[in-house]
């Protein structure tokens, strides 16, 4: 039995919805613990895309049990719009659960998100204008709605009632937009409340009899480690807890009940929205990553910032969230390159830096330090084991393993599941090293 936590090791959109996918077939539950509709997981399977903002990627497991902790925050109309197309489908939503006390998103969350982004001008975040962080904001201020109020409907007509009396006065006296019609936002979401209340729980009481029971248990975070609100390239961040940390309160455990961190981390750095990123390339290079690696946001469809891999930021998430193994995906997406560069460290105001710095204005000054290696020049997509991987590829991972000081357990070498490498499942398997100190393969069998 192995409760594991899957988190970005980056800014986000390094294919955690792949890889907690894959887990996901090990796993008797899937806990999504933070985050909401600003999150997009695409999972492949058998040629079929599948596009996930807060259901967790467990649900194409029949008997995977999936559970939407209280640390996420939910709207209720981009939810039933994901079930619809599941059910369209062909895939059964009977084992969605969702917690009680998880935060939901009104229209006012997401008019004033817009809304203030647009006022920021120069200054602005690169949120997705999807109101997650006003919901956020509401929870910290003690006047959010939860999904048991949604589910009280005199609580919820009472609650909604003057809450949104007060957000029309934003509205109108700091951004000049219409009012929402009160009664009309209510009868909207008791309309929800229908659909969804036999699909609300206490989360933390569910995962903890999971946890007696020695079922194994996955959570899956959202966005990735340098977005995270306490420990990211804040302002530039989101509005929760992407780390392993955030794990515990987003699901409502103990931090006794982790046994395993498995970080996820492109082969090279994508970024969306605003910010620095020290390896950020504006030559051709970077228009070819993004071209084969299809960088465009599932939420947004906006274009990601590419750059080469950032090992300083690597070593940073390593040790922010205690992780034990990392999954590199998209390893196919530099097959074509001759030389392949990695940041090993910055250099600030002509002092080398090993570590990332927490000062948002030296982080702008960074400049990257950069190793090269060579490239394979050759097609990775069909490769399925380690051995199958060219020379100069195995010694890239290599070389990224030592430079994050931490094993490799999966790569990713495309969209769909089978274009994975398992060296190790973070689940069942013993913890061990991706390759031997010759740089070689370590068989399944070592």
């Amino acid at each position: 039995m192995a409760n594991v936590v899957v988190i970005g090791a980056q800014w986000g959109d390094e294919g955690k919805g792949k890889v907690t996918d894959l887990l996901s077939k090990s796993a008797d539950i899937v806990v999504r613990y933070q985050g909401g509709v600003n999150a997009g997981h695409t999972v492949v399977v058998k040629g079929q895309t599948f596009k996930l903002h807060l259901i967790p990627s467990g649900i194409l497991y029949p008997g995977t049990e999936c559970i939407i902790g209280s640390g996420t925050v939910i709207d209720p109309e981009v939810l039933l719009e994901e079930l619809d197309r599941l059910d369209e489908l062909g895939i059964s939503s009977k084992n969605l659960l969702i917690s009680q006390t998880a935060h939901i998103t009104m229209p006012y969350h997401r008019l004033i998100d817009k809304a203030s982004e647009d006022r920021r001008g120069s200054h602005r975040i690169g949120t997705t204008g999807r109101g997650i962080g006003p919901t956020y904001a509401d929870k910290s201020e003690r006047t959010g709605i939860r999904m048991l109020d949604l589910l009280d409907a005199n609580g919820l007509r009472e609650s909604m009632q003057w809450t949104i009396a007060y957000k029309n006065e934003i509205l109108d006296k700091l951004y000049n937009l219409p009012p929402l019609d009160a009664e009309a936002e209510i009868d909207r979401y008791l309309g929800y409340a229908d659909r969804l209340r036999h699909h609300v729980v206490d989360a933390s009481l569910k995962i903890y009899d999971a946890v007696r029971k020695r079922r194994n248990i996955l959570f899956e975070g959202a966005q990735g480690t340098l977005l995270d609100l306490d420990h990211g390239t804040y302002p530039y961040v989101t509005s929760s807890n992407p780390v392993a940390g955030g794990a515990c309160v987003g699901a409502g455990v103990g931090p006794t009940i982790i046994d395993r961190v498995i970080g996820v981390a492109k082969a090279y750095t994508t970024r969306v929205g605003e910010g620095p990123f020290p390896t950020e390339m504006q030559d051709g290079i970077g228009t070819v990553l993004c071209d084969r690696g299809a960088e465009f946001g599932t939420t947004t469809g906006r274009q990601r910032r590419c750059g080469w891999f950032d090992a300083v930021i690597g070593r940073y998430a390593v040790r922010i969230n205690g992780m034990d193994c990392l999954a590199i995906t998209k390893l196919d997406v530099l097959d074509t390159l001759e030389e392949i560069k990695v940041c090993v460290a910055y250099e600030i105001d002509g002092q080398r830096c090993q570590d990332f710095p927490t000062n948002a204005r030296q982080f702008a000054r960074c400049k990257p330090i950069y190793e090269s290696l060579s490239g394979w020049k050759r097609s990775t997509e069909e490769c399925r084991s380690l051995e199958d991987l060219p020379k100069e590829a195995l010694n890239y991972l290599k070389f990224l393993a030592e430079l994050m000081e931490v094993p490799i357990a999966i790569v990713s070498l495309g969209a769909s599941r089978d274009q994975t490498i398992i060296v190790e499942d973070p689940i069942h398997g013993p913890k061990r090293a991706l390759l031997d100190s010759n740089g070689q393969p370590v068989s399944k069998s070592a």
